[in-house]
């Protein structure tokens, strides 16, 4: 991923991963996280150049990610060098002038 460039493909819906679970027909199972789908919608705002909303996106990302416990498997750690790569990104849009390459 480039500081400045869009990425994220967001066109692939959740629709095509549902599939259902064990509490009974017609209740959907997503394959996404919360998190993740809050990060897409961030990295969108980006996209979008609606940077109010995409720091109000990291906000609610960051009370996540800080509130529940994870287990010691790598995911916490991901999460937050997600979080990390998204300020990041919208510090660069934010000040293209100090961004380097």
């Amino acid at each position: 991923m480039d500081r400045q460039g869009a990425y994220y493909d967001v066109s692939e819906s959740d629709d095509s991963a549902r599939e259902g679970s064990g509490a009974g027909p017609g209740v959907p199972r997503y394959s996404r996280r919360l998190s993740d789908k809050i990060l897409i919608a961030f990295h969108h705002a980006c996209d979008q150049a609606d940077f109010e909303v995409a720091e109000q996106l990291l906000h609610i990302l960051e009370n996540m990610l800080t509130r529940r416990p994870y287990t010691p498997d790598g995911n916490r750690r991901r999460s937050i060098e997600s979080l990390v790569a998204a300020h990041e990104r919208l510090w660069y849009l934010r000040h293209p002038d100090n961004g380097g390459a």
